[in-house]
C-alpha cells in the first residue's frame, strides 16, 4: 500500500511497532556500529511481518539522520551523515520498509523528531505503540518513556511497550550489552511502560 493511502487509514489503525535507528550506521559500518546488535533482528522481523499483516497494525522505521553541523556530534561524535550509507536500514530489515512509514531524527529522542506529533494526532483510534530497535538505554528507552508521557500529557488511553528481545546496544568495556539493556528496560518500567518477555530460545 502506498503511503498516500496509509495517511488516508490512519484512523483505522489501533496497533503501532516503531523500529528504533537499526540503520547501517549502528549496526553495519561507521564508528558507532555494532554488528552484535544482528543478534536481535531475527525477532525484529517476524514483529515487522506481524504488524505487517494486521489489518489495524503499521510498522513506522526512524532512521537517525544527521547534517554536517549537527550539534549532537558533540556528545556522540559523528556519525550518519545525511546522504551516506550509514543512514540506511540495515538490508536484514529495509523490504518492510517499501509499506512502512519513515522518520528522520536528529537527536536521540524520536519524539521529538518533525512531524511525529501530528503523526500521532492522526492516528485517532490508536491503543497500542511497541518499541524495538537500538540503542537500549538511549534512543529506545527516550522514545518509550516520551511517548508514555505524551499519551499521559493529552490524556489519551495508549498502551506504550517495548519487546525485550528486540533492543539491543553495543558491547564494550565497562558497557555488557545484557546488562545495560536489563538497566534501560528498568528504567522503562518505572515509568509506565510495559515490557513485552522474550520469547524462548531468543538472544
Amino acid at each position: 500500500m502506498k503511503r498516500e493511502e496509509k495517511l488516508n487509514e490512519l484512523k483505522n489503525i489501533k496497533n503501532m511497532l516503531v523500529v528504533i535507528d537499526m540503520v547501517k550506521g549502528f549496526v553495519d559500518e561507521g564508528e558507532l556500529a555494532a554488528p552484535s546488535i544482528k543478534r536481535v533482528i531475527p525477532r525484529q522481523l517476524e514483529l515487522l511481518e506481524e504488524y505487517k499483516n494486521d489489518e489495524y497494525g503499521i510498522n513506522v522505521f526512524v532512521r537517525d539522520t544527521h547534517d554536517e553541523t549537527s550539534v549532537e556530534f558533540n556528545t556522540f561524535g559523528r556519525h550518519c551523515v545525511r546522504g551516506t550509507a550509514e543512514t540506511e536500514v540495515t538490508d536484514e530489515l529495509k523490504t518492510y520498509t517499501e509499506d512502512a512509514f519513515d522518520f528522520e531524527k536528529n537527536s536521540t529522542n524520536f519524539m521529538l523528531a518533525p512531524g511525529v506529533i501530528q503523526f500521532l494526532e492522526g492516528l485517532t483510534n490508536l491503543e497500542k505503540v511497541a518499541f524495538v530497535g537500538c540503542l537500549s538505554e538511549v534512543c529506545v528507552k527516550n522514545a518509550a518513556i516520551t511517548a508514555r508521557n505524551y499519551f499521559d500529557e493529552v490524556n489519551r488511553n495508549v498502551e506504550v511497550g517495548v519487546y525485550e528481545d528486540a533492543i539491543d546496544t553495543f558491547n564494550a568495556p565497562n558497557h555488557d550489552a545484557d546488562q545495560v539493556t536489563l538497566n534501560a528496560l528498568n528504567d522503562m518500567r518505572a515509568n509506565g511502560v510495559k515490557v513485552y518477555e522474550r520469547k524462548r530460545g531468543n538472544k
